[in-house]
């Protein structure tokens, strides 16, 4: 009897062991993309590297964790996203481990940010978002707000790790601890990860039907991926979601995910004291993304994108000031800044499935995303050469929060209606 079988007597969706083994590869992989903040300091103090250099390589990485995101939507249609997963977690481990052998910057680049990059770029949102989308029928919001909200959690977990460890033995053998990380979790993906409820005679969370549809991937060629950016592109929604979703990238992983550490030190808070900052952040997030996750089946999403944007540029324009009253200001900071740090990604999600349907939703919010990691790569250039311009991250976290506040007043202009172009999508990317 299969593991599947066995469960489904029981009254326990193999659904679930999916999106079990998902959310743990995103948590591994959210703990290795929160790490530069933790090795900006040690690389500038071994290696004499300015705080750009450094930048210019973790703004690499973002932009690839985000353009391989739609690619790597339609190459799961063909070969699998158990194998996709598998292939990505041995090419990031890889590249991490080799970070312990550079001594020159392009190095760094090269393997940090283009390496790391490219795996990053598969085991990401858009991975939940197929996962949810193949697998449930009932509960998508609420599942992919818990997918989503690993991100928070790999942060909560690995952040302090990291600094402690960094802190005690050095940034190598932390490096070295996050390469295992990612090592030890493939065996459990290649043995328990499947790729759609029919390979294991399932229907789909919540689908109540009898019969059960034969495995039938779809073949998606590199072409059609780009052919449903050129439709994409000639509608309001896609530029608005997309432009949004630049922002939020902007004011999360490129500033706060990659900055806070160093801008903390630049003020006297010690980097482990700095790194539990955004552990807090991981912890209020966890409940603020999964309760987002929730709301999304429920309200309307653009009044939660609103309220998320909202929330957030009041929290970065509070946060230069907060620096003043010391750790205690930034635990406030902290707090409300992590109840919607990936907030906007559930009823993103769905609004994208709104506007270009559902069968879309995985080349489509792969395109969003990389509006996400294409902001958040240059803020983190951007605000590491404002830093080694002008001594501070002032500027940059000002800017920030009046850019959220304005893609608050954005995102109420989204329309929650299919686009004229969404059958000629359909037809694309179903070729």
């Amino acid at each position: 009897m299969s593991l599947a079988s066995f469960l489904a007597r029981r009254s326990f969706h193999y659904g679930w062991i999916v999106a079990g083994l998902t959310f743990l590869a995103l948590l591994v992989a959210a703990g290795i993309r929160s790490a530069p903040g933790v090795f900006i300091v040690p690389l500038e103090q071994e290696f004499g590297w300015s705080r750009a250099t450094i930048s210019l390589a973790i703004s690499i990485n973002l932009v690839l964790y985000g353009l391989i995101g739609p690619f790597a939507a339609t190459v799961m249609e063909r070969i699998g996203i158990r194998r996709m997963m598998v292939f990505s977690l041995a090419i990031i481990a890889l590249g991490v481990g080799l970070t312990t052998l550079m001594s020159a910057s392009w190095q760094l680049v090269l393997l940090w940010g283009v390496v790391v990059g490219c795996g990053s770029g598969v085991i990401a949102l858009v991975l939940g978002a197929i996962v949810v989308n193949r697998w449930f029928l009932e509960k998508r919001g609420l599942v992919l707000g818990i997918l989503t909200a690993s991100t928070a959690t790999g942060q909560l977990v690995f952040l302090p790790l990291l600094a402690s460890v960094s802190d005690r033995f050095g940034w190598r053998v932390a490096a070295l601890a996050l390469s295992c990380a990612a090592l030890l979790i493939i065996p459990a993906i290649a043995a328990f990860m499947r790729d759609r409820p029919a390979d294991v005679g399932l229907r789909p969370f919540g689908d109540n039907s009898e019969t059960v549809e034969l495995s039938q991937p779809k073949v998606n060629s590199i072409a059609s991926t780009l052919n449903a950016l050129w439709l994409g592109m000639h509608h309001r929604d896609f530029w608005l979601l997309f432009g949004s979703f630049f922002i939020c990238g902007a004011s999360t992983n490129g500033l706060i995910g990659t900055h806070l550490i160093p801008a903390c030190i630049d003020h006297g808070i010690p980097e482990v004291k700095a790194a539990g900052l955004l552990a807090i952040m991981g912890l209020f997030d966890f409940f603020g993304t999964t309760m987002s996750g929730w709301l999304s089946d429920r309200w309307n999403n653009r009044y939660l994108l609103c309220w998320y944007y909202g929330l957030r540029g009041l929290s970065l324009i509070f946060l230069p000031f907060s620096f003043n009253f010391s750790f205690y200001g930034l635990s406030i900071f902290a707090v409300f800044y992590g109840l919607d740090w990936i907030a906007t990604v559930p009823p993103t999600v769905r609004l994208v499935a709104n506007v270009f349907g559902k069968q879309n939703v995985g080349v489509m919010f792969g395109w969003i995303v990389a509006g996400h990691q294409l902001g958040a790569a240059t803020a983190a250039f951007g605000a590491g050469a404002l830093r080694t311009w002008t001594g501070s991250y002032l500027q940059a976290f000002i800017l920030s929060g009046v850019l959220c506040l304005i893609a608050a007043v954005c995102v109420l202009q989204i329309g929650q209606t299919p686009t004229k172009g969404n059958s000629q999508l359909s037809s694309v990317t179903e070729n």
